[in-house]
């Protein structure tokens, strides 16, 4: 005797459509940490070890109050969740291409955390915008 099968009811017995396409494809997979705060927290601070006097070096405990920090660490983060899944050179090319470029800019005591440091903490953002001037109407126009 079969049982009666439910058009509605979930097949199990197969693997879902993204559980099969993250086989044929490993960039489809879930990624190792959710938000950018989980991975700066979770792999980045813990790892990213130096000694930040505000001379020398420097950090912002608040890092996310500096739009700056957010797009660099952003685009490190991501850089790394992609990374990671080339067993070869992933985490080599993260950092000479990605980490180590980013992190002296943001570890720069003129960077963007300038006035900033871990023992002090943060500082109201006391860098102005890079000027900018308006370009003649015609030179960003549709062809």
């Amino acid at each position: 005797m079969t049982a009666d099968v439910n058009e509605w009811d979930e097949d199990t017995s197969a693997p879902s459509s993204a559980a099969a396409a993250a086989e044929d494809d490993p960039e489809l997979l879930p990624l190792a940490y959710p938000t950018l705060v989980a991975w700066v927290e979770g792999l980045l601070a813990p790892m990213y070890r130096r000694a930040v006097d505000g001379r020398a070096t420097t950090w912002c405990p608040d890092w996310w109050r500096h739009a700056e920090a957010i797009t660099r660490l952003e685009a490190i983060w991501r850089a790394w969740e992609h990374l990671r899944l080339d067993p070869a050179t992933g985490i080599s090319v993260w950092f000479t291409m990605h980490a180590d470029p980013n992190m002296a800019v943001l570890l720069d005591p003129a960077g963007p955390f300038s006035g900033c440091t871990p023992s002090r903490g943060h500082r109201p953002d006391n860098l102005a915008a890079l000027p900018t001037a308006a370009p003649p109407a015609a030179l960003f126009t549709a062809l």
